[in-house]
């Protein structure tokens, strides 16, 4: 699906705030709301919007930290990765998973209530399944931007 200014329009709004009811959308992109609501449902059919989502605050629930952990594999073969993958997906302290190419073979985000919390639910879930070699773990100091919002431009 091509995207149009007026679906670049919609998606950065909805981006901003997903609650945004139909007719609210459609006088911020300069719509009627009609075409608006079919506009929103062709971008949700094909694809590009995923899913709507409740942003929360992790701090204040409890899961105050969010720490990286590299992982490297005891094999790259396709098994061994499936098998990890499988491994990390019921685990809810993991909140980003990445295969990636370079020096280890995982990168997860991690979140946890503090660094004891943390600790347990390396030593106890990830440090256990069988096809991690090793992990290692970085600790960010600051939190410069965290956003879900993709650079939509609408030139």
């Amino acid at each position: 699906m091509k995207l149009d200014r007026i679906d670049r329009r919609i998606l950065m709004a909805l981006q901003r705030n997903g609650r945004l009811t139909n007719v609210e959308l459609a006088q911020e992109v300069g719509l009627s709301p009609s075409p608006c609501l079919r506009r929103v449902r062709l971008l949700e059919e094909s694809g590009i919007i995923e899913r709507y989502v409740a942003l929360l605050d992790a701090e204040r629930i409890g899961f105050g930290m969010s720490l990286f952990v590299r992982v490297w594999l005891k094999s790259q073969d396709e098994e061994t990765v499936q098998h990890f993958i499988a491994s990390i997906r019921p685990l809810g302290e993991v909140v980003e998973c990445h295969l990636m190419a370079g020096d280890c073979d995982f990168l997860l985000r991690v979140v946890a209530a503090d660094l004891t919390a943390f600790r347990r639910f390396q030593a106890e879930r990830l440090a256990r399944i069988p096809c991690v070699l090793s992990l290692k773990t970085d600790i960010p100091m600051q939190k410069v931007k965290l956003t879900s919002e993709l650079p939509l431009s609408t030139d």
